[in-house]
């Protein structure tokens, strides 16, 4: 999609493609209203500032999108198609994204598995990780250290990997 194309969208159609790079519902609408954008940095920009007025739920919505490190989205899973009659093309990312998590050993995804139920519990949302280009065991590693932390800093952390995956997204969107 070029930055025309989405600048030119409606606003329904807009927040559809921005809820693609990130799940929460307010920043979505929140970017599809800022809209025309006259650049791709303006998009990014936009995409911080709005960003900084997320709160905690809105954090908790965009986190409840991802599928679990090492998982395939539930759309991949289920063969749910599109629009366009192929898999939602968030989900397709997510796969790409985590393709370290597929690619590890047995017993590294058996230990990313039961680390990322630890995690739920503890947190009580799943682990987020801007997972491009890491490794199963660099996100082993990551979640145990994580663990460690308490709620207040953790949803911070959670929610700075959010904005990473969110800008990588936008580049994917702006690409296709």
């Amino acid at each position: 999609m070029r930055l025309d194309d989405l600048n030119a969208v409606s606003p329904d159609v807009a927040v559809q493609h921005f809820l693609r790079c990130c799940g929460s519902t307010k920043w979505a609408r929140a970017m599809a209203a800022a809209r025309p954008f006259a650049t791709i940095a303006a998009v990014d920009a936009a995409a911080d500032q709005i960003d900084k007025s997320l709160e905690p739920s809105d954090w908790l919505e965009a986190f409840h999108a991802h599928p679990r490190i090492g998982e395939q989205a539930a759309e991949e899973r289920a063969g749910k198609a599109g629009k366009a009659g192929r898999p939602d093309a968030s989900a397709s990312w997510s796969n790409e994204e985590q393709a370290g998590a597929r690619e590890a050993s047995k017993a590294v995804r058996h230990r990313l598995a039961v680390r990322n139920r630890d995690y739920e519990e503890r947190f009580g949302y799943i682990f987020i990780v801007c997972a491009t280009g890491v490794t199963g065991g660099e996100m082993l590693a990551e979640l145990e250290r994580r663990l460690g932390h308490n709620p207040g800093d953790e949803l911070s952390i959670a929610a700075a990997e959010q904005r990473k995956i969110t800008r990588l997204r936008i580049a994917k969107l702006l690409a296709e």
